[in-house]
């Protein structure tokens, strides 16, 4: 089966590039699922996994927005963060998930950005679907 290179990259530093069969991630439009020879595109990422098939594995990759640059035979994912599913700390994720949970409860503080909690629950809670993936 044909395939199609994917290069995640994050401000860090490159965080995964390989040859894969399909792509699916979630954009803000909506799902998106990628084979080589799509249409070139670019969409913004919301936080989200990004799965990379090869054959019948299955590859997870936690990204926390960013940008998705597609061409046939390539794509490039330009992400503020990610990690790839083994990579992920999930008791790390755990305790991020409970700070931000406690922090949305003392909403009602002046102190407390909702919108940063909120977004930092959606981190965690991400973090750590993907990583239960790899289990």
């Amino acid at each position: 089966m044909k395939t199609i290179k994917v290069s995640v990259v994050t401000p860090d530093g490159p965080v995964y590039e390989s040859d894969v069969e399909m792509v699916s991630t979630k954009a803000s439009t909506g799902e998106l699922g990628i084979l080589p020879g799509h249409i070139p595109m670019v969409a913004p990422l919301q936080i989200g996994a990004v799965r990379l098939k090869n054959g019948s594995n299955y590859e997870f990759i936690a990204v926390s927005g960013g940008f998705l640059e597609v061409r046939p035979e390539q794509v490039t994912i330009l992400a503020q963060s990610a990690e790839q599913s083994a990579e992920i700390d999930l008791e790390r994720a755990l305790r991020a998930k409970e700070r931000a949970e406690q922090r949305l409860h003392e909403r009602k503080q002046e102190h407390v950005d909702f919108k940063r909690a909120e977004l930092a629950l959606q981190r965690a809670i991400n973090r750590i679907s993907v990583a239960e993936r790899r289990i």
